[in-house]
């Protein structure tokens, strides 16, 4: 089993609370990046220490107060992932990913980044339509979770979790998407492969992708999450997260559990003396519960 440590939770400044729904993180720099599928911001914290972080608007507008009427209005962001150095994005750029579970779920935002992992300037939004559409004739049950680059590919894991769910890798050109993050839209054209993959269980309950990182050989360490729900869209008990390895070629070659009972969301790994450090952020599905920050060290080589 994976030991975890907490470092801290994901408190904000002022009078903006904290980080709940937490899905998707990078560290650029001295910088975490999260986002939560429930906001319509980007968060921002120091890498050290616990002061509070601030956030980054990504889309106009508000969500209601609600929890089912956000549920439906909210863009659903679960992937963040750092596209490297391009034409466009001289020091490479943060892409957050909507799942695309549902129609509304499928507007995306790119932010370009400084040499020193600090934002280089304003969201723009890109629309997945295309894609997701294509996705979709190909999964039936669309839920993007994770995504990673790795060589010259944009890896992204679909989660599986519900009736009628796969567990998938999609391998799409990053060419292909480069071009179309700067013209604002991704198309079916990106779409290079689709692979099924199962994970098995945990007490019971099927594990699914829930989010990646990519290592500097290719290879892709990724989180699973079991959670005890026909619909993949509502929320369920969560009977166990794990994190697991992908070889370059997309194959699992590594999976064990994590000894903390949450859901896992987010997940950055690096190279640190020849080991697998990482930083893994959670959602409680539950607004009042503060999302943790927690470490972790994989027995695997670096």
């Amino acid at each position: 089993m994976i030991v975890t440590t907490s470092r801290r939770t994901l408190n904000l400044s002022g009078t903006q609370g904290f980080i709940s729904a937490a899905s998707g993180l990078v560290r650029a720099g001295d910088w975490l990046y999260v986002v939560a599928d429930d906001a319509l911001h980007l968060a921002v914290f120091p890498a050290t220490g616990d002061a509070p972080g601030h956030t980054v608007r990504l889309f106009p507008g508000e969500l209601p107060d609600g929890h089912a009427e956000r549920k439906a209005a909210k863009p659903d962001l679960e992937a963040l992932c750092r596209l490297g150095p391009s034409a466009t994005f001289a020091h490479g750029a943060l892409l957050a990913l909507p799942s695309g579970s549902t129609p509304v779920r499928r507007r995306a935002s790119v932010l370009p980044l400084n040499a020193d992992g600090t934002l280089a300037g304003p969201p723009r939004t890109v629309d997945c339509t295309g894609l997701y559409v294509q996705l979709e004739r190909e999964l039936v049950a669309l839920n993007v979770e994770g995504a990673a680059v790795t060589g010259r590919f944009l890896r992204l894991l679909n989660r599986g979790n519900g009736d009628g769910g796969v567990d998938a890798l999609v391998d799409l050109d990053l060419d292909r998407v480069l071009g179309g993050v700067d013209s604002g839209a991704l198309g079916p054209a990106a779409v290079r492969s689709v692979r099924r993959w199962e994970l098995g269980e945990a007490n019971g309950v099927r594990l699914s992708f829930t989010d990646a990182s990519a290592l500097p050989d290719g290879r892709v360490v990724f989180t699973a999450t079991a959670e005890d729900s026909r619909d993949r869209v509502a929320d369920g008990p969560v009977k166990g997260s794990a994190v697991g390895v992908l070889a370059p070629d997309g194959t699992p070659v590594y999976l064990d559990a994590v000894d903390a009972g949450v859901k896992l969301e987010g997940v950055d790994a690096r190279v640190e003396g020849g080991r697998i450090h990482l930083l893994l952020v959670a959602d409680a599905d539950d607004p009042s519960v503060p999302a943790p920050l927690l470490e972790a060290v994989l027995p695997v080589p670096g």
